[in-house]
């Protein structure tokens, strides 16, 4: 059975080494990296020749990610995965492990559909800055501008011995605390007091009970005290939700439009969505049965069902989407905004982005980075070579998905990672076992030493 299995995924690798030219084409003059020369949205072309060196990367040091990850998927934490490194602009790695069900009948397929959950903030975060950069917003625009039922909100003030009281917010939220959970929203599972979790929700706020608008959610939500006041604390929170629903109203469309418009279609995001048609369930990669958190994430997370005008789009946690796909969105913003030669973002904005904008506040994105980052404007942004669980430049930037997919761009060394997993439970383990791989893979530094 093993024997047949890796017949299969070894003539997987041959069919997509003659079939198909590559993810990246030329990525542009404005770019510090060095072009490719492929095919648009594509699969990947595997590096040939001779030496052990492709990129900078060992050949034979990238041979440890496969059985790497297959002794993660032997010991549960997800079926299987799909993995993409890239650099410099060329795809060096790239692979399917494991299977894609948890009754572990079907190799993975590289074209495997992955919910991204939190992976779609990043998306949403580019979105909005398009929109900042064009003009039609500020960062320092209070966001009741285009949403009066928040209008009204307080704030939970919490002091030890007393009871907690509702006040007035020391400042309006602006769009800036909404690109950096800064404004004062939570999740329900991480809400500080009981009350503000059970408000949470008995309201829907995070849709996870069945569907509700984008208009009836904010009007809930602004019934609801902030867990802090704006621009004092980092809390993961449902901000990049409202994000989503601040692009629908700048933009006047919905946000499966407007993404659809301005990114997927211009990005070759072919199989990135909020919904799965039926044509392609039979690509879905599956977490483990046994995962305790499987089953009511999967109820929370309604991507069989097309809920347009019936519910909003989850501009935080809603997407699915592919390894390639992710890459492609990944390798423009580690190009510095533009890919195949058209621009989505000005590269100062890009670096604005990949810079930390929570110093001097309470809180930090350890629970999913691990130590030593801080947070940019739509994912955490590491601020040194040391505090790390894994290795990285300053100035890297990842995030990663409750589902198990995880991405990081190293814009120093000219690197993009992507894992495609499916293993709730496990998330932390796999993203932070991925990093050391790749970076253990990595021969050659574009950095000179410290």
């Amino acid at each position: 059975m093993e024997e047949t299995m890796n017949t299969v995924q070894a003539s997987r690798r041959a069919a997509l080494a003659a079939g198909v030219s590559g993810i990246f084409a030329a990525a542009g003059s404005a770019s510090a990296q060095a072009p490719a020369t492929t095919t648009p949205g594509a699969q990947p072309r595997p590096i040939t020749g001779g030496g052990d060196l492709v990129q900078g990367f060992s050949r034979e040091r990238l041979a440890r990610i496969r059985p790497a990850l297959e002794r993660e998927a032997e010991r549960g934490s997800f079926p299987g995965c799909v993995v993409a490194v890239a650099r410099n602009g060329q795809v060096v790695h790239m692979e399917a492990v494991g299977h894609q069900g948890a009754a572990r009948t079907r190799p993975m397929p590289m074209d495997a559909i992955f919910l991204q959950a939190s992976m779609t903030k990043p998306i949403t975060s580019v979105a909005a800055m398009m929109l900042v950069e064009e003009g039609r917003m500020k960062l320092n625009d209070p966001i009741t501008n285009w949403m009066p039922e928040l209008a009204n909100l307080k704030v939970e003030q919490r002091r030890e011995g007393q009871p907690a009281e509702d006040v007035a917010p020391i400042r309006p939220i602006l769009v800036h605390d909404l690109l950096r959970h800064t404004a004062g929203f939570i999740y329900s599972n991480s809400a500080p007091t009981p009350r503000l979790k059970e408000l949470y929700e008995g309201h829907n706020i995070e849709a996870s009970a069945g569907p509700i608008t984008g208009d009836e959610m904010l009007r809930r939500l602004g019934t609801i005290p902030l867990a802090h006041q704006p621009g004092t604390m980092f809390h993961y929170s449902i901000s990049t939700d409202v994000l989503g629903l601040l692009v629908e109203r700048v933009s006047g469309q919905p946000l499966d439009r407007h993404f659809r418009e301005r990114l997927l279609d211009p990005l070759g995001m072919r199989d990135t969505a909020w919904f799965v048609e039926p044509g392609r369930r039979g690509r879905l990669a599956e977490a483990p049965t046994t995962d305790p958190q499987t089953a009511p994430m999967w109820r929370a997370y309604r991507i069989l069902e097309n809920e347009a005008g019936l519910s909003y789009f989850r501009g935080g946690a809603g997407m699915v989407s592919t390894a390639a796909d992710y890459l492609r969105f990944s390798q423009m913003l580690a190009n510095g905004g533009v890919l195949d030669g058209q621009r989505y973002l000005a590269a100062p904005v890009v670096n604005f982005m990949m810079s930390n904008h929570i110093v001097g506040m309470g809180g930090n994105p350890s629970a999913s980075t691990g130590p030593g980052y801080g947070f940019g404007l739509g994912f955490g942004v590491r601020l040194a070579d040391g505090m790390g669980f894994s290795p990285g430049s300053p100035g890297d930037a990842m995030w990663a998905g409750a589902w198990g997919t995880s991405f990081t761009i190293d814009r120093a060394e000219g690197l993009v990672g992507i894992l495609m997993a499916q293993g709730p439970s496990n998330r932390v383990q796999t993203r932070m076992l991925f990093k050391n791989l790749v970076y253990g893979a990595m021969a050659e530094s574009r950095r000179a030493p410290t």
